[in-house]
């Protein structure tokens, strides 16, 4: 009896440790019969409850994509495109500041595969993700594919579904089924979920509103101002009757609109719904964009005038004639080819900005623009008294337009800072991209006292109350970006500029690096707020042992939200930042660091019969094995010999929760 009392005691114990461990999806895998040389592999994800998987075509910056790898002999089989998968959900995340798509519940993957060797039995593929809720999880997974004969049909063959546990060197089988169709029903109705369609509808809210100020701004230019009187006088004078000069000018109104939103369709079918999201994330894009925002913004300071040929005015000009509202959409066509030198920079920031949210981005922005635009021709044609509250045009409206050209070339290096930070160059850090924008924004501030001037400009004998008051509002913004150069973290600006850790000075300009101050023993750097942190785990012990110390014993992530979280605000708190400073020695591990461990040092994992490549697996594989969980952030303190002297914890966003948790274990530690 005490003998059965303890074997059951064991299995308890042993299936209680792999719950902690076992993989957050379940796969199934089958086969579908295209062509004679053709199948198709279906691949079906059934995801825990509460947690989400990322989307092979998640956007850089953020979390992990799905990764598939076909293990293929050149002359077995050929892939036929991408992997396509069922619809994701896309949130904005506050941390990465990127759109992040995630599947739910179920998620459905397949991929078209040509057989070009007949005698082929199987094929292997090899799949990595991350899983998150509360903490992430990067899970891996070996499935296989048995093909059918070239005489079978293969909806006839029961395919076995596997997946191996990436917290276990066992083979679980995956018994229940989930079909193609309740795949696509489960994340569709996750993408309609109340939370999604609010963020979504929040996002298209601000496209439409930084849009219409962006046509306001437009219209104040000297290149469609002066149009508002001349249309307006027109469709009064050629109408019969008032009523049918309002009708015109709400006609001209629409067409301008329609001109515009058609601008924003022809964008969105060119490149896609989804694709314009991804293309924003693209260096090459960021790269592109930044030398066609500094070519713009040189238009606007007055180098030269971007117009189109006159040829096509002077065509849309005689179909004006025509009348009626064909007369009166191409009278507003030829309003946007001639006013395209002033529009056609702000038209292309708007399309470029309203990409970085997909979808129907571009074509809420047109109608934002071309709403703002439209509104004045149709109000003052209603109200024709009001055209005499009209300020008359001057030398105001080039410094409209000047100004717009500032804006446009400190957007331009956010641009190119996109693509710096992508690539992590270094070329455009925290304080370089700051001295930029304070050169710009002070030398805007200059223009408008009116010190400078630039070609275009009319002689200045004083500055109006309008104008001293903007002078006023852009001095301000330029001082307040001076104490960034010394490390302020301007969080009005949070997600346009360099995040505070990359720069060329943890401190700030004029100031001593921590490097400089503590000398970083070997294997550490400086981490979040200053902090020494270690990323090789045995010279971490062994810096803790010279000092004395405990370890702070951190599994974290580079895609990891969470662990962002806990360092922007559990960290960050004085007290907390203190005893992570001076009371332990922090060695932070990286579950997804992507560089590959030297072929002397990698190996097969015991716990999970899995390759351990890189060095990202290797502190997973660390964690498995010691704590038998696999997820980010989880913190640890330890001794100097590695022994752990409290429980665990993982997410803890209650700061008071948390230094708790941390003294308790320094405590033993005394």
């Amino acid at each position: 009896m005490r003998k059965l009392f303890a074997l059951l005691l064991l299995s308890f114990t042993f299936l209680s440790t792999q719950a902690q461990i076992s993989n957050k999806v379940n796969w199934k895998t089958s086969v579908e019969k295209k062509s004679d040389t053709e199948v198709v592999l279906v691949f079906d994800a059934k995801i825990e409850h509460e947690w989400h998987m990322f989307s092979q075509f998640t956007p850089e910056g953020g979390s992990l994509p799905s990764v598939f790898q076909f293990k293929n002999v050149k002359g077995n089989y050929e892939l036929v495109g991408k992997t396509k998968e069922s619809p994701y959900k896309k949130v904005y995340s506050d941390i990465f500041e990127v759109d992040e798509y995630m599947f739910e519940g179920k998620a459905q993957f397949r991929q078209i595969v040509k057989i070009t060797n007949p005698n082929l039995k199987s094929i292997s593929v090899h799949i990595e993700y991350q899983v998150c809720k509360e903490s992430c999880i990067q899970e891996e997974t070996n499935l296989e594919f048995k093909l059918p004969s070239s005489n079978a049909n293969v909806s006839d063959i029961a395919v076995t579904p596997t997946s191996v546990d990436t917290a276990s060197s066992q083979t679980t089988v995956v018994q229940d089924s989930v079909s193609s169709s309740e795949v696509k029903e489960a994340v569709t109705a996750s993408t309609e979920k109340p939370l999604e369609k609010k963020e979504e509808k929040k996002g298209l809210w601000m496209i439409f509103i930084l849009s219409f100020l962006g046509g306001f701004a437009a219209l104040l230019t000297p290149c469609v101002f002066p149009m508002i009187p001349m249309t307006v006088s027109f469709f009064t004078k050629q109408s019969k009757n008032r009523a049918e000069g309002i009708r015109n000018s709400f006609y001209y109104g629409i067409s301008i609109i329609l001109i515009y939103v058609g601008l924003g369709l022809l964008v969105s079918a060119i490149f896609g719904l989804d694709a314009l999201n991804a293309l924003s994330t693209n260096v090459w894009f960021n790269l592109i964009f930044f030398a066609i925002l500094i070519f713009f913004a040189t238009s606007f300071l007055g180098a030269f005038e971007i117009v189109l040929p006159n040829s096509w005015a002077n065509k849309i000009d005689r179909q004006a004639d025509r009348g009626g509202f064909v007369g009166i959409l191409f009278m507003a066509l030829a309003l946007a080819i001639v006013s395209f030198s002033c529009t056609g920079p702000i038209v292309g920031t708007l399309l470029g900005e309203a990409a970085k949210s997909g979808g129907i981005g571009p074509i809420v922005g047109m109608f934002g623009f071309s709403s703002a635009i439209a509104l004045p021709f149709m109000l003052f044609a209603m109200f024709p008294g009001w055209m005499n509250s009209l300020p008359k045009s001057g030398g105001w409206l080039n410094t409209v337009k000047v100004s717009l050209g500032f804006l446009e070339l400190a957007f331009a290096f956010k641009f190119l800072s996109n693509a710096d930070l992508v690539l992590q160059l270094h070329l455009l850090e925290r304080e370089v991209f700051l001295a930029i924008w304070i050169a710009v924004f002070g030398a805007w501030a200059v223009y408008l006292f009116g010190r400078i001037s630039l070609p275009h400009d009319s002689p200045l004998t004083h500055i109006s109350v309008g104008r001293l008051l903007l002078a006023l509002l852009v001095t301000t913004f330029t001082i307040y970006l001076i104490p960034g150069l010394w490390g302020a973290p301007l969080k009005i600006l949070s997600g346009y500029t360099p995040p505070l850790e990359y720069s060329e000075n943890s401190g700030g300009v004029g100031t001593k690096s921590a490097s400089d101050e503590i000398k970083l023993p070997d294997g550490a750097k400086n981490g979040p707020h200053g902090i020494v942190a270690f990323t090789d785990y045995d010279k971490g012990l062994a810096y803790a042992k010279t000092k004395n110390k405990p370890v702070l014993l951190d599994f974290t992530g580079h895609a990891c939200a969470n662990c962002r979280r806990m360092e922007e605000n559990v960290w960050s708190k004085p007290e907390i930042l203190s005893i992570l400073k001076n009371e332990v020695v922090l060695i932070s591990l990286y579950g997804d660091d992507q560089r590959e461990l030297p072929k002397d040092q990698q190996y097969i994992s015991k716990k999970t019969g899995q390759e351990v490549t890189t060095i990202g697996k290797k502190w997973r594989d660390f964690q498995i094995m010691r704590y038998n969980i696999n997820a980010q952030p989880y913190y640890v303190v330890t001794d100097a010999d590695g022994k752990d002297l409290n429980s665990p914890v993982g997410y803890t966003p209650d700061s008071d929760e948390y230094k708790a948790w941390l003294e308790s274990g320094i405590a033993k530690f005394k």
